[in-house]
């Protein structure tokens, strides 16, 4: 077996962060399905920036939203759905396969909605109608103003990617929110079964501080807030109130492990994929970092359930002047803006190729 397959067999999810025509067009995603065990896909503004820029493979899709009297952000949902209901066509077997549990793709709302959750609320459900697939996630930041956006959101019945989550306490008001969500959806006799994830990022943190602690803390911040955030995964699943909506016939939503690329030259490129085996989550990876590890990853022992060593780890960061709590707040917010810096980069490109298309 392969060490995709052995990580499949335990129970995670192998998703690839990344998406482009190219790959849609030439079999590499679908490659990646039947050679690799993946079974999802997620993108994000940078993802399309990068895909935008890289040739003229989107010349085509501008050309006709121009044609269409689109441009800006129409002409950017035009070519994302494009490609995201292509994607999630080649995953809708395994969703079919796995009653909805795994085979989604996701498409993000525009990161200037951050901090508005009525015009989040609106685009989600526009962008989920015209996707018109039941394999595709929403993505809604899970910063303070994007809370009602995803309890709203998953009670009207669309399927949501949690993102921008970065600690255990972040994630625990996701949670929250969806489960809120599903509360009023079995109040209101509506079906309880609304797909989500909750996507907590991980390579920032040992970025964040690299410069601040020494060798023997080097790469461990990371790894040490998804044990803690995996043990509040595991208690949420065996409360009492999950519990009660799993009897009225809802699906837990699942962790997800996102931001797994490892960013340190000097430290191993499947760090973040070996250390984060485990069942009933999902690890979301760049392409690079996938095909390294089908290369030459190995799958050991899975996440501990109690955290192992974790409260130990981070009481080492904090003694060595790092404000764990106030670094998850401000990656968060790093993190929003990282993402409408992109957003924009996005939009001006599409904006320069209108006009030299135009021309």
């Amino acid at each position: 077996m392969s060490a995709t397959s052995d990580l499949h067999a335990l129970g995670q999810s192998l998703w690839l962060d990344n998406i482009t025509r190219d790959m849609l067009g030439d079999g590499t995603l679908a490659a990646h399905i039947s050679e690799r065990n993946v079974t999802g896909l997620t993108s994000n503004p940078t993802i399309f920036e990068h895909a935008v820029s890289a040739g003229a493979a989107y010349d085509d899709s501008i050309r006709a939203s121009i044609e269409a009297g689109r441009d800006g952000e129409g002409a950017f949902f035009d070519l994302a759905l494009d490609d995201i209901t292509r994607a999630a066509d080649l995953f809708r077997p395994i969703h079919d396969k796995t009653d909805g549990v795994d085979g989604f793709v996701s498409l993000e709302v525009s990161p200037l909605l951050a901090r508005d959750a009525a015009e989040t609320i609106k685009w989600a459900k526009d962008l989920h109608a015209r996707g018109d697939r039941p394999n595709l996630y929403i993505k809604i930041p899970g910063t303070p103003e994007g809370l009602p956006a995803i309890e709203e959101a998953i009670f009207a019945g669309i399927p949501i990617n949690v993102t921008l989550l970065f600690d255990r306490e972040q994630y625990l008001a996701a949670a929250d929110a969806y489960l809120r969500g599903i509360e009023r959806r079995v109040e209101a006799g509506l079906n309880p079964r609304v797909e989500s994830v909750a996507s907590i990022f991980i390579s920032r943190w040992d970025v964040a501080v690299k410069d601040q602690v020494g060798a023997e803390l080097k790469n461990k911040l990371g790894i040490a807030v998804v044990e803690q955030a995996y043990v509040a995964y595991l208690e949420l699943l065996d409360s009492p109130r999950m519990q009660r909506l799993l009897n009225e016939g809802a699906r837990p939503q699942r962790a997800l492990w996102a931001s797994t690329g490892t960013k340190d030259p000097e430290a191993s490129d499947t760090l973040y994929i070996e250390a984060f085996a485990s069942p009933l989550t999902v690890n979301t990876m760049p392409e690079k970092t996938l095909l390294a590890f089908a290369d030459h990853g190995k799958v050991g022992a899975p996440l501990a359930r109690d955290g192992a060593d974790s409260a130990e780890v981070l009481a080492a960061f904090e003694a060595a002047g790092v404000d764990v709590d106030a670094l998850a707040l401000r990656l968060q917010v790093e993190g929003a803006d990282a993402f409408v810096k992109s957003w924009r980069s996005l939009l001006d490109q599409i904006a320069t190729k209108s006009q030299a298309l135009t021309a």
